[in-house]
């Protein structure tokens, strides 16, 4: 097949997003199949076989690391082309819009999928009052496909609560060779934890933005005194963060990648995720992987991965720092308890792959292009 991949985001940024879509280009290509990736422009042009056409932008206003790429006439060159058999649009905000334009126009078979909950992060950024008018653009652009895939049984519902049709899922995976618990690191604990090795080591990884609610990590910092807590990764409110975490025995870390990110999973003791805008949380899912307890919101696509008492604890969101705080405690508190806890989280990465995740993806495109899905109007 060959399939024109249209996303708001890639490389060499680094997110949830970008990291299933390198592993989706990977498998796809290593399977006879040719993908083109269009996407702001990161000055990359090819990626594991798959050409990249980038388009250039300018940064976001409220999020300068995101590039805003308009579309035009320049696209349509590109994919007559390359003459794709298929679609996909990830996320369609502003350059997917041209995906399905180019998509409706030529008559080229249509999927999306819906990765980033973007009306919820209204809330974060003072502009909730335009949640109902998103979800109807959302709308309007995800029926227009064939099929739209979700990554959680839970936006499934939630995109099929506000009218978007012919949903289905896309299973989760993740890199199970790469993140392990044999990463475990001495050196690494050291790095995190400002050489304090033998204190108790929350590590959050992922954005630092401000629909992550990282801010919350800290009552249950300050409950658990000789406690130290790493941030890996960078954002538009790492500032913020510093202010919010002085005085605290916080290190920002800033990005890790590769085998570095996962010798900080299988070096901590707790993984904090207090995020309550999920899609899915691929973080979480390398977090088990590396056998990396995890202390999540129950909220979104978590519950999808995250089994209470089993191979993680969840807290519930409305009861604020208290839930946190104690399912923290009692996994830190319990080394027994939190060594079955590995072992099961552990176990249920390993069911995850991406090579399956990506036959199953394939599976979805075979459908739409010989019609054994409904075809839109």
């Amino acid at each position: 097949m060959r399939i024109a991949l249209f996303t708001e985001t890639f490389l060499p940024k680094v997110d949830g997003i970008v990291t299933r879509l390198r592993h989706t280009v990977e498998h796809l290509q290593r399977h006879g199949n040719q993908v083109l990736v269009i996407c702001p422009d990161g000055g990359m042009t090819e990626y594991k076989g798959a050409k990249i056409y980038g388009v250039s932008g300018f940064p976001l206003p409220l999020y300068p690391e995101l590039k805003m790429s308009l579309p035009r006439p320049a696209i349509g060159y590109a994919l007559d082309e390359f003459q794709p058999d298929i679609i996909h649009v990830v996320n369609p905000a502003v350059l997917g819009l041209a995906g399905i334009f180019h998509g409706k126009i030529k008559d080229i078979p249509l999927v999306a999928s819906y990765h980033t909950h973007l009306p919820q992060y209204l809330q974060h950024y003072g502009l909730g009052m335009l949640e109902g008018f998103l979800w109807e653009l959302l709308k309007a652009a995800h029926n227009q496909a064939a099929l739209n895939l979700c990554t959680s049984t839970a936006m499934m519902a939630e995109l099929s609560s506000h009218g978007i049709e012919r949903v289905d899922l896309w299973q989760r995976g993740v890199d199970t060779e790469t993140f392990h618990p044999e990463q475990v690191s001495h050196e690494m604990r050291c790095h995190l934890s400002q050489n304090h090795p033998e204190s108790p080591l929350l590590l959050y990884v992922g954005r630092l933005s401000a629909e992550k609610e990282i801010e919350r990590i800290k009552p249950i910092l300050e409950a658990i005194p000789d406690a130290r807590l790493a941030l890996v990764g960078d954002g538009p409110a790492r500032q913020a963060l510093e202010e919010h975490f002085a005085g605290t025995n916080t290190h920002f870390v800033g990005y890790l990648v590769g085998q570095e990110l996962a010798a900080a999973f299988a070096s901590a003791d707790a993984f904090i995720f207090p995020s309550r805008t999920e899609t899915l949380g691929l973080v979480l899912l390398e977090a088990m992987a590396a056998g990396c307890p995890v202390v999540a919101a129950r909220s979104g696509g978590i519950t999808d991965i995250v089994t209470d008492g089993v191979n993680g604890y969840l807290f519930a969101p409305q009861e604020e720092d208290s839930g946190a705080i104690a399912a923290t405690v009692r996994l830190l508190s319990n080394q027994q308890e939190r060594e079955i806890i590995r072992q099961n989280a552990r176990k249920e990465a390993e069911r995850w792959g991406w090579a399956s995740a990506t036959r199953q993806l394939q599976n979805y495109y075979e459908q739409v292009i010989y019609s054994e899905l409904p075809k839109v109007a």
